[in-house]
């Protein structure tokens, strides 16, 4: 098993910055892709960012120039820096990570808890 723990929600008023933190943890031989998704109320989970395991990046074309998100290997971490945030921003962040038990397996996807990110008008 694979535990992800997310730290580093909150509320932030527009215009401010958070940053999100997710620490991997368990049974892993190697982490392929990593990420972060999002769900605002009565709307579908949606992604943010991924980030490969050699820097890759991927965003949302409605946070690109905003979010960065990175990554550290050695300590299996993924984080993601917001800045100029909007309130259309706010949902449910959860982290996403890709992981394999050994060699032979097949990579399988874990989920965070998901923390909460609030902006204010």
């Amino acid at each position: 098993q694979v535990q992800l723990v997310e730290a580093g929600g909150g509320l932030v008023q527009a215009g401010g910055s958070l940053r999100l933190s997710c620490a991997a943890s368990g049974t892993i031989f190697s982490i392929d892709d990593m990420g972060w998704y999002r769900q605002a109320p009565g709307k579908q989970r949606e992604l943010v960012a991924t980030i490969s395991r050699a820097g890759s990046t991927n965003y949302a074309d409605s946070v690109k120039g905003r979010f960065t998100i990175s990554r550290d290997n050695a300590k299996s971490t993924v984080s993601l820096h917001m800045n100029s945030l909007k309130p259309e921003d706010t949902a449910v962040y959860y982290c996403y990570v890709e992981s394999r038990r050994n060699i032979l397996r097949p990579a399988f996807g874990s989920w965070g808890q998901g923390t909460q990110v609030t902006v204010s008008s």
